[in-house]
Formats: C-alpha cells, structure tokens, sequence
C-alpha cells in the first residue's frame, strides 16, 4: 500500500474548508479572494454577459421588426393531399398524424383550396380557407372547425 493509492471510503463525506477563519485554516487573510480589486468585494461579481461598460452586444446589433408573442402556428395541408382517405371517412388531426401527413397530433391544421376532393367525407381541422369549404361541401362532404 503506498499513500498515493489511499483514497476515502466510498460515500465519504469530506468536510468543507471554512475560509477567513484565521491563518491555521489554509484560507485566511484574504479568504482565497486575492488582494483588493473588483472580486475581493461583496457583491463584486459582474454577470457573465457584463462587457466592462462598453455599450453590450445585445444593445450594439440593429434591431428590426417584431415578433409577436401569441401568433399561433399552423400546418398547412391541400385538399388533393386528403384524397388518400376512403369516401365518407372522418379526417380528424389524429388520423392526419397516423397517416404521416402532420408531425404531432397536437399541432393545429389549416385546410387550402389547392387541388380537387374527390370523395364526400367529414373534415375536421382548426381553420379552413373559404374556398377549401367551398369544394369540401361541393363533393358532398363537411367541415367542421376544431376549437
């Protein structure tokens, strides 16, 4: 066995060091801060964003636009895409996502007018174009919005 090779036992717990409690600590007299300057203060940190007092990044690069907060994405689907479905299916999200044509079942689905339907059947989605309602009835089938 040689020193180098002792270690604590495992689950150990090791005291921590208490510093500015006199020399005969380790950490006393400046307690590990150095001498003087901005870190040795209370409060002395700066975050790590602080660039010294020049005018920061985030306040230099142009800013343009606006991005607005509640905008509520859709995915959007054509009518010839829901072809696929039998006649007198009801097409709801779910069975959209079952079928690969959206990503998450949770995502909210707008219907355009590109294409032709060429069966009757029941479409469910979030928001439809007028003249998606339009060909979807003229088929023979029906839209219903999703809230």
């Amino acid at each position: 066995m040689k020193i180098s090779s002792l270690a604590p036992a495992k689950g150990a717990k090791k005291k921590s060091k208490r510093i500015g409690r006199g020399p005969a600590s380790g950490h006393g007299k400046t307690a590990g801060k150095g001498h003087k300057g901005q870190a040795a203060r209370s409060g002395g940190t700066k975050p790590s964003w602080f660039e010294g007092g020049q005018q920061p990044l985030t306040r230099r690069v142009p800013k343009r636009g606006f991005k607005n907060l509640f905008r509520k994405d859709y995915v959007i689907l054509s009518l010839d895409r829901l072809n696929q479905f039998d006649a007198d299916t009801v097409v709801n999200p779910q069975m959209l996502h079952e079928n690969g044509l959206i990503k998450k079942v949770n995502q909210a689905v707008k219907i355009l007018s590109d294409g032709e339907l060429t069966k009757p059947m029941v479409i469910s989605a979030h928001k439809f174009s007028k003249k998606a309602k339009e060909k979807i009835e003229a088929a023979g089938g029906k839209a219903e919005v999703l809230s």
